[in-house]
């Protein structure tokens, strides 16, 4: 059996009129649509929607379809195989890659990457991406703990699992760029990089 779980920030794109479409179809009790009122945070939107969360392991990804679903799987296989806490897509080990992105954003990911690996020493291959699986607890625990925002943000949700001694395996995932919508991605994001790496280069 399966429940998904949207939590959608008052977007103005339609998401929440296609979800109730989707509820008609499939069932309320099967897709759960948990709106707000505005932007709040990514953390506490994994807050607010573990709240309505009723099994053991929960599955984070994007809904736009850059996280295709037929990883998720290969991810279950993973977790029941090596027992993780944690079991991250990984872009970095093949056959995963990234389809969509240009040169520069290319390059952005694999030096953001490659500047945490060498701070920080994760023991994983992809840092910076947010198509997961998770124990429900071992979620709670470091949404908890965790104080970035933004990009920084699924970083240290990986520092901190490396703290607590969670373990982590890795599966490859192909992520493709959106289709519809622009990037976040811009100067201002990559100086909050920046900065949210030094601070858990000097804390953790």
């Amino acid at each position: 059996s399966f429940e998904i779980v949207i939590v959608d920030d008052n977007s103005p794109d339609g998401t929440q009129d296609v979800i109730k479409r989707l509820q008609k179809v499939y069932g309320d009790d099967r897709i759960k649509l948990r709106g707000r009122s505005g932007k709040l945070g990514l953390g506490s939107a994994y807050m607010h929607g573990l709240q309505f969360v009723s099994g053991e392991y929960v599955i984070i990804m994007d809904a736009d379809m850059s996280h295709h679903p037929k990883f998720i799987p290969e991810m279950i296989a993973e977790q029941e195989r090596s027992g993780a806490d944690i079991v991250t897509g990984t872009r970095y080990v093949q056959p995963g890659g990234v389809h969509g992105w240009d040169l520069r954003r290319k390059l952005t990911s694999r030096v953001a990457n490659y500047l945490a690996a060498t701070l920080l020493s994760p023991g994983v291959s992809d840092l910076t991406g947010s198509f997961r699986l998770y124990r429900k607890d071992v979620l709670k625990t470091l949404v908890s703990q965790a104080v970035s925002k933004g990009y920084v943000f699924q970083m240290e949700m990986i520092i901190r699992a490396r703290q607590n001694g969670f373990s982590i395996a890795e599966v490859p995932v192909t992520f493709v760029d959106r289709v519809y919508g622009a990037s976040k991605l811009g100067g201002s994001e990559i100086v909050g990089y920046l900065k949210g790496l030094i601070y858990l280069f000097l804390t953790t």
